[in-house]
């Protein structure tokens, strides 16, 4: 099966929620291949199902001060921020033409961000209870998704030269007693964001059998959907 890959750079966080429900339509009709949209986002902060609010420590107007927007969505997990160096994918796949297995699905996931990480000679691995890829006690990358009629959306964050100072003003993922890292920090050097992209992609396909494939429609087409 092919995997369609959606290279979009820098698209404001509100695009790309109106990007997936698109894509995510598309895909529940049978209109396009599963698909991977990859990203950045301009500062935001993004509340999941079961975010509670107090996990932001500073208001909505102290944060719009600092650049930050703020929304409430419908992946799972709690509060998380997504910035600048930071690479985001959002994985549009149809589960039943894989496996209709939620919790394997998260696994393969980290499986690919863990991937990642080890090809820059960063072993990193699972924590029991939450999501992603940890480094000791800090997560290198993070992960909530939403799930309809077995067609996924939202998806992983992965810290690559993320401003880490904007984690401090929220309790990330509602884990009092953990950090956060990033592949520049644990590097001790600036990391090319299109080589993991690269890598990214490369684990993607391997993991989930996918033959990963380049959309080659302009960028503003994609995000206006």
């Amino acid at each position: 099966m092919n995997c369609q890959i959606e290279r979009l750079g820098m698209v404001e966080y509100g695009d790309g929620l109106r990007l997936q429900r698109v894509r995510v339509a598309a895909r529940k009709a049978g209109m396009i291949p599963d698909t991977l949209l990859l990203l950045e986002h301009p500062h935001v902060y993004t509340l999941g199902r079961n975010a509670k609010k107090g996990n932001i420590l500073l208001s909505t107007e102290q944060l719009a001060a600092r650049g930050a927007q703020v929304f409430e969505i419908d992946r799972g997990g709690d509060v998380t921020y997504h910035g600048p160096g930071q690479l985001v994918g959002y994985p549009i796949l149809d589960l039943t033409q894989h496996r209709r297995d939620i919790a394997w699905y998260m696994r393969s996931l980290e499986e690919v961000l863990i991937g990642v990480a080890r090809d820059y000679g960063v072993e990193a691995g699972r924590l029991a209870g939450a999501p992603g890829a940890w480094v000791g006690n800090d997560k290198l990358a993070a992960m909530g998704v939403h799930i309809s009629r077995w067609v996924t959306s939202h998806g992983f964050a992965f810290n690559v030269n993320t401003n880490l100072g904007f984690f401090d003003w929220i309790v990330p993922c509602g884990l009092r007693d953990k950090g956060v890292t990033s592949l520049e920090k644990l590097l001790g050097r600036r990391v090319e964001m299109g080589e993991v992209i690269e890598r990214l992609v490369c684990h993607f396909g391997r993991v989930f059998e996918l033959e990963m494939v380049e959309e080659v429609e302009s960028r503003e087409s994609k995000v206006e959907g």
